[in-house]
């Protein structure tokens, strides 16, 4: 159940709090089990070594939507064998994926961004349900310096849509903070970075990103700025937004 006190305090109190700081007091605070989502991307690395080496209590679980990049899946054999750590994998429904190709083909996501959203809800929103299920609080690699749509991030927050806490330990890092960790302790990440792929998601939705572009301009890069959320990140009912968010037409 929301507490308001305990978010603002929880904000306070961590503030000026390292992020594995962040991960104890998750670890810790909470009565029921906190997971960590991650997409294998360069902040869900850093978040994943520090659980590891900490040997924080907290589970570690990524979202297959069954069209990620080659380099991704590699990505996650080897995360798991440096770490000797199980990585729990959820699959959309076949039914759902199924369904939605046979009316509106292969590629539908790119005909409208409700479409977009259609296909995220099943490939991603709907399994993520399942991974939060029982669990208190789960982690995210969540920067306010990664794009518009996330400058409003804190380190604690409300999921409205999932009934449960957020923690966002990176939330005050930038981009050189993240890099200048993963080189210092040599975390194994995906080498689409290298490739000017700073955000990488699904393999049809994920480009490149051009000089000046922010790191998630390369993901869905045919809409607005302004929908560039797949669904999963709910604070207070909404999608994250930079200012004065209004409530998502269709939550997803």
């Amino acid at each position: 159940m929301k507490d308001i006190s305990f978010i603002q305090s929880a904000r306070e109190l961590l503030a000026n709090s390292t992020p594995v700081d962040v991960l104890r007091w998750a670890s810790e605070v909470f009565s029921k089990p906190v997971t960590l989502a991650t997409s294998l991307g360069a902040e869900d690395q850093v978040l994943t070594h520090m659980v590891a080496v900490q040997r924080f209590p907290i589970s570690v679980f990524m979202l297959d939507t069954g069209r990620l990049f080659e380099e991704t899946y590699d990505l996650l054999e080897e995360t798991r064998r440096q770490y000797d750590l199980k990585i729990q994998q959820y699959f959309p429904s076949s039914t759902d994926v199924e369904e939605a190709i046979n009316r509106n083909g292969p590629n539908f996501f790119r005909n409208t961004v409700q479409l977009r959203k259609e296909c995220c809800f099943i490939r991603k929103v709907k399994p993520l349900r399942r991974a939060l299920k029982g669990n208190a609080a789960w982690i995210t690699g969540l920067r306010r310096e990664q794009s518009p749509t996330r400058d409003g991030v804190h380190v604690v927050e409300w999921d409205e849509g999932n009934g449960l806490y957020k923690i966002n330990p990176l939330w005050n890092w930038t981009n050189g903070d993240v890099w200048d960790f993963i080189k210092a302790h040599d975390i194994p990440y995906n080498p689409l970075h290298d490739k000017k792929f700073p955000s990488i998601g699904c393999a049809p939705c994920t480009r490149a990103v051009e000089p000046g572009e922010d790191d998630r301009a390369g993901r869905w890069w045919w809409e607005t700025p302004e929908t560039k959320e797949c669904g999963i990140h709910i604070v207070d009912g909404k999608v994250i937004r930079k200012k004065n968010p209004q409530p998502a037409a269709l939550v997803v």
